[in-house]
């Protein structure tokens, strides 16, 4: 029996990287605490509905279902976007293999599974779980619809771009992009003039119309926070190489720096065919730049005036390294593949000892010794209710361990993202005694403040200042700090 299955991975050397950096994550999964968008996505799936206050809902489906199914833990949340990303893992490969030899395939498929792009998908909770799967569903369909002429996968097409809609609203850019690849083809310009690629864009908008119906019956707040106000935050920069900097820096963390200067060049010399010398690519080639360029191009122009997160570009990388493997070497994919085991190690060392402390809130360590800090000290003086004002992480974290209603900072007058449309009405609250925990990340001493935040002033008759809660590890070294503080007598503001 050994010597079969070391016959077998002899002949199918790809497989068995696949398999081990799958592996690799795998044994990753119970290593990982709860991340802050963990339990926030896991929020969305306990209140179900058309759409939420910063993304649509798919997310929250996904959860939902695992969670249902196997209980809300930790690892079932991990197992979840494990499970998830590994289906869309297979689904690439399919896409590969309609562009690409089955050698190029395996390369396009090293380039991905040796990735922390990968990684990051398989261990958070983040809406681009769901996007990457139903963004490469779509451009498979799509292309068995353009090439292989089967109808059938105009409306399979369309159905997925619109689960991909409703994963996040970057999945605008597939109907773009598809329209972009007619517009631009000389071969497959005359299918404009037929109804499938009308049919499809039609079923795209029949699955999106949930969220638009959601965005609809409260005056369109998510279309707002994700577009006018990301706007308006851009307006306030200038150029600055320090963002360009650190854009460059985080996609090269995803993807390796080979992989995103080779795949910046290759937008940069296609970009410039087009618009200096009007010659196309192949049809293939042209169909995979149609999915990639718009995307990567327009946050790597937008780079220099505004932060762009590392998420951003995730769903471009689906197309986009396919594209790449049919120009990179194979002499590169030694150095690709140790980086990235060396990488997923340090990853490994990282989860098991916490040895470098994260000072910030986005992370995965010290959640659930915080939510028993704060259930002693609710004992202790009884409050009527909690909330936290870090936006949605702390709040959303002890809604996950507390099993319980846990408000934001919507309570203090700020945008409680989810929680403000959860939570609408907080009159009920009038008069009431609360719990403030305020996350300090970045802390330094160990004191407890003199005063409560001044934005919280105005809404309690009184906030007194506690003893902070310290989260400290093995050693006894405190890593994590969090203000504590009772306000009495809650005053809401209409």
């Amino acid at each position: 029996m050994p010597n079969t299955f070391t016959s077998f991975f002899k002949k199918h050397p790809i497989l068995s990287v696949v398999i081990g950096f799958q592996g690799i994550r795998l044994g990753l999964v119970p290593l990982m605490g709860l991340m802050p968008q963990d339990a926030y996505y896991f929020m969305y799936g306990q209140h179900l509905d058309w759409s939420y206050f910063d993304h649509p809902g798919m997310v929250g489906y996904m959860l939902r279902g695992f969670t249902e199914i196997l209980g809300s833990h930790v690892w079932v949340l991990k197992a979840a976007d494990f499970t998830v990303s590994s289906l869309s893992l297979w689904v690439f490969y399919n896409l590969c293999t309609q562009f690409l030899s089955q050698a190029r395939s395996a390369v396009a498929m090293l380039l991905l599974c040796s990735s922390v792009l990968l990684s990051m998908l398989s261990l958070n909770s983040t809406p681009d779980v769901p996007l990457f799967l139903f963004w490469a569903l779509s451009l498979y369909c799509l292309e068995k619809a353009i090439f292989k002429q089967k109808w059938t996968f105009w409306i399979l097409g369309g159905l997925c771009m619109g689960l991909a809609f409703n994963s996040k609203y970057t999945a605008v850019l597939l109907p773009f992009g598809l329209m972009l690849f007619l517009l631009f083809s000389k071969t497959y310009r005359k299918l404009l003039w037929g109804p499938w690629p009308w049919v499809a864009l039609g079923v795209f908008t029949i699955v999106c119309y949930p969220v638009y119906y959601w965005n609809e019956q409260h005056d369109f707040i998510s279309f707002a926070f994700q577009s006018t106000e990301r706007s308006k935050s851009v307006s306030d920069f200038g150029f600055s190489p320090k963002l360009l900097g650190g854009f460059i820096a985080t996609q090269m963390a995803l993807i390796f720096p080979l992989a995103f200067l080779m795949l910046s060049k290759l937008a940069v010399k296609y970009s410039w065919r087009v618009l200096r010398y009007w010659r196309f690519p192949s049809d293939q080639i042209l169909f995979l730049g149609a999915f990639f360029l718009p995307t990567f191009l327009g946050f790597f122009l937008l780079s220099p005036f505004y932060w762009i997160k590392i998420n951003w570009l995730v769903p471009s990388y689906v197309s986009g390294l396919i594209l790449l493997a049919v120009f990179f070497k194979r002499k590169w994919l030694k150095p690709q593949l140790i980086l990235g085991l060396i990488i997923h190690s340090l990853i490994a060392f990282e989860l098991v000892t916490y040895i470098i402390p994260i000072r910030s809130d986005d992370t995965w360590w010290g959640w659930e010794e915080l939510s028993q800090e704060v259930s002693k000290i609710e004992s202790s003086i009884n409050p009527d209710f909690i909330f936290s004002a870090d936006n949605y992480k702390t709040s959303a974290i002890l809604r996950f361990y507390k099993h319980k209603n846990v408000y934001s900072a919507n309570v203090i007058g700020d945008k409680g993202l989810q929680f403000g449309i959860l939570d609408p009405d907080l009159n009920i609250l009038a008069g009431q005694d609360a719990l403030f925990i305020d996350s300090d990340p970045r802390f330094k001493n160990l004191d407890r403040p003199k005063v409560a935040p001044e934005k919280a002033l105005p809404f309690f008759k009184e906030i007194l200042p506690l003893d902070p809660i310290l989260i400290r590890n093995s050693k006894g070294e405190v890593l994590r700090k969090f203000h504590v503080f009772k306000g009495v007598g809650y005053l809401p503001k209409d």
